[in-house]
């Protein structure tokens, strides 16, 4: 009964709402979410006069932002707690995914949603700044949609509440997904090391579950974990992709062109496969980077900067380095194999067998413990963000953190030794759930958002 119910939701959000007839019986099937989430990106990319061109060099202005309290986060702290989930198994397996089923054009609509997604993903953490609130528990701050979608049910109905429906609802749905992706992580794990290295997926996961627990269950480890792995792992997987265009320079420009060959095709279109390479490239661009479904403004809640603008910008920036650059790396690393080594292949047995391609066994290893820091800083990530919605649910106790942090690690000690079909669509139901209720409050109180934007220009311009 649960697992139907778990499936007819996936369906509902995940699978096609409506088809777009093409001719020749073809047509582009469009779920629920990529039709809230493109027109959300569309409209805010307008409303902000596309704040990710004019503003770039903002966005790394702000990385500069000092924390003003002990305790507090700075914004390049909370870059990378959303850093940490945002660039996960999705950049590699996802991305070879949707080329596998959408050929290189997927690489091109999967920038593209990046790019829309920027406005999307500076809006929801400029309101978390807005609306964060004092941390008891673990010093600095802390908030997002749970804390803002409440504000908003206050003004509505006029009186203090205790919980809000929508605001339960969201903080409830993100337990959920953070829950299943726990699982999801460590089989991806555990599998990759048996194929690199022959460990036992039960050694792994032990391995896996103690050191999760080591540095969850201290008080502030998170961050201080995350500072050092997420800059070490995306920059040794930026530098080997460099290496590997590099002596491969001159298949870059085919490989560019077959990327907007195929993104537009009229050879697609003619044989049906245009809807498969953009809903493939959509869909990887949206899930990847995570704007608009509220788990990164649980990151831009906490950052002590007292411009929510600046923390804004920051998560804006965190979308193009999740898609533009990690996401494309994985998909150069694809493209510039020969398609015939790949044929037949696919998920991490393609991966590999690409690494294999350009380094040998070494690459093979490479890639298995660039998906375990990926996976294993997902999960840290993952668990910070969860503070923000026990919190919101149970009030500022610390029974109620440590036991949510038991039932991860639990979470994550099962998903090592057997992979459950119905929890990796747990997660996805989850974090479409989480995507639905923070867009129902994020239209409403995003011209508050938008008002400090304005604002910070203003101050920009009479320096």
């Amino acid at each position: 009964m649960v697992t139907a119910v778990i499936e007819a939701v996936y369906r509902f959000l995940w699978g096609d709402l409506f088809t777009i007839p093409l001719g020749n019986g073809n047509g582009i099937g469009i779920p629920l979410l990529v039709l809230l989430l493109i027109p959300t990106g569309v409209y805010f990319t307008l409303r902000t006069r596309f704040l990710p061109v004019r503003l770039f060099p903002d966005m790394i202005r702000a990385l500069n932002g000092k924390k003003q309290e002990e305790g507090g986060l700075s914004p390049i702290q909370t870059l990378f707690v959303s850093t940490a989930t945002r660039v996960g198994m999705g950049n590699l397996v996802g991305v070879v995914a949707a080329i596998s089923a959408g050929g290189a054009g997927a690489v091109f609509w999967m920038w593209l949603s990046a790019a829309i997604g920027a406005s999307t993903a500076f809006v929801e953490a400029a309101l978390a700044q807005l609306y964060k609130e004092k941390d008891p528990l673990y010093s600095g701050y802390h908030g997002g949609p749970a804390y803002y979608i409440h504000s908003y049910a206050e003004r509505v109905r006029k009186k203090k509440l205790k919980r809000s429906v929508i605001a339960v609802l969201f903080a409830l749905s993100g337990l959920i997904c953070w829950g299943g992706i726990s699982q999801v992580i460590s089989n991806s794990v555990a599998s990759a090391f048996e194929n690199a290295f022959g460990i036992s997926p039960l050694v792994t996961t032990v391995v896996l579950v103690v050191i999760s627990a080591v540095i969850v269950m201290r008080k502030n480890a998170t961050v201080r974990a995350l500072d050092v792995i997420v800059p070490i792992m995306a920059g040794c997987y930026f530098v080997i992709t460099l290496f590997i265009i590099a002596t491969h320079l001159s298949s870059v420009p085919g490989v560019f062109a077959r990327i907007f060959a195929e993104a537009f095709g009229l050879r697609q279109i003619a044989a049906g496969g245009f809807g498969a390479v953009l809903m493939n490239g959509v869909k990887r661009g949206l899930f990847s980077n995570e704007a608009g479904s509220g788990s990164a403004p649980c990151a831009a809640a906490a950052a002590d900067e007292s411009d929510p603008v600046k923390v804004g910008l920051v998560q804006a920036l965190g979308v193009f380095i999740d898609t533009i650059v990690i996401c494309s790396c994985t998909a150069m690393i694809m493209l510039l194999v020969p398609e015939e080594l790949t044929t037949g292949l696919a998920g991490m047995d393609l991966l590999q067998k690409v690494m294999s391609y350009y380094m040998g066994e070494f690459g093979v290893v490479f890639i298995a413990v660039t998906l375990a820091l990926f996976s294993f800083s997902t999960f840290l990530g993952i668990l910070f963000y969860a503070r923000s919605n026990v919190a919101y649910l149970f009030g500022n106790r610390w029974i109620y953190q440590t036991l949510y942090k038991i039932f991860a690690l639990i979470m994550l000690f099962v998903g090592g030794l057997q992979a459950y079909t119905v929890v990796w669509d747990l997660g996805d139901v989850g974090v479409g759930l989480m995507t639905v209720f923070n867009l129902i409050v994020l239209f409403p109180l995003s011209g508050e958002a938008l008002r400090a934007l304005k604002e910070y220009e203003e101050k920009k311009t009479n320096k």
